[in-house]
């Protein structure tokens, strides 16, 4: 690539970070995409993104398949060099946007993973607490399962950020999104057992002084990757043979909600979702959901 093709996604990299107002993580995945398509490019001796041709997309997906991208993946791929194309179109570096006539993977269609009652049950009597990080871990499963956040949302979280009074959370996610998310009674008292027992104890191991809610041993602030090893371990202490992560988390804290009769705008919000699309994945219907609507509803149940 020449230093005009290298100039051209440093405009597009400004133009995501000023007028999109998109997070470093967003473009960052946004470049990495690029850089990939880059390389595609060098193979096909394209040396200029005006020389991308729709014949030359096509080709492009054929490779995606063949590498064994997924079609989550290979969609999101599309769709960042589409917004590139679309950015260099305004710009006048190019004549046409070959992504444009590309129509995305067809997406698979997996029911989200959530938990019932009785396991949540099992995972939230798992934590110790009677110590420090047992503390911490109850209130970070009631976090993730009474608000669905996401789990960088989660970490990110200050002291500030909730209040006790109204009982809602402040929570800054994708796109730097703004809103206020209802904290219920559970979460609040294991919020409030954890901050004036554990939270200090972990806070005292640390020379730096911080407002993050969520701490690891050593009292810094508390990782995405550090969140997931800590429910890897609550499944073992729990001995169970589930997989879970903070999205069945989410996923969990958005099917009970519709399942109980929230309406889908509602979850929509909380979950802090742009499209009502993203949040209709989850208005699958469970085998307890079924059989209660049958015996409810059924002349003869």
């Amino acid at each position: 690539m020449d230093n005009n093709q290298k100039r051209y996604v440093q405009s597009f990299s400004e133009y995501l970070q000023i007028e999109k107002n998109c997070s470093p993580h967003t473009i960052s995945s946004y470049l990495q995409d690029i850089e990939h398509f880059q390389n595609f490019m060098k193979q096909q001796t394209i040396d200029v993104f005006a020389a991308v041709s729709y014949a030359d997309v096509r080709i492009y997906l054929t490779q995606l398949h063949e590498q064994g991208f997924a079609r989550k993946t290979a969609a999101r791929k599309i769709s960042t060099l589409r917004s590139l194309y679309r950015f260099l179109l305004r710009e006048e570096i190019v004549e046409v946007n070959p992504f444009t006539m590309s129509s995305l993977p067809k997406q698979e269609k997996r029911l989200p993973q959530f938990l019932y009652t009785q396991e949540l049950d099992q995972l939230f009597d798992a934590p110790d607490s009677t110590t420090a990080l047992g503390q911490r871990d109850r209130a970070l499963l009631e976090v993730l399962y009474g608000c669905g956040i996401r789990v960088s949302e989660c970490v990110a979280l200050d002291i500030e950020d909730i209040d006790f009074s109204i009982g809602t959370i402040f929570v800054i996610g994708k796109g730097r999104k703004e809103r206020y998310v209802p904290i219920g009674s559970f979460a609040i008292d294991a919020i409030n057992h954890y901050m004036n027992d554990g939270r200090n104890k972990l806070l005292s191991k640390e020379k730096d002084s911080t407002r993050a809610l969520f701490l690891n041993f050593r009292g810094a602030r508390l990782t995405a990757r550090g969140v997931r090893t800590i429910l890897n371990r609550i499944v073992e202490e729990a001995s169970m043979h589930v997989h879970i992560s903070p999205h069945v988390m989410r996923h969990t804290f958005a099917t009970h909600l519709l399942n109980e009769g929230a309406d889908l705008r509602s979850v929509q919000e909380l979950l802090g979702h742009a499209n009502l699309s993203t949040t209709q994945i989850y208005t699958h219907v469970t085998g307890d959901r079924l059989r209660n609507i049958y015996m409810n509803h059924h002349p003869r149940a």
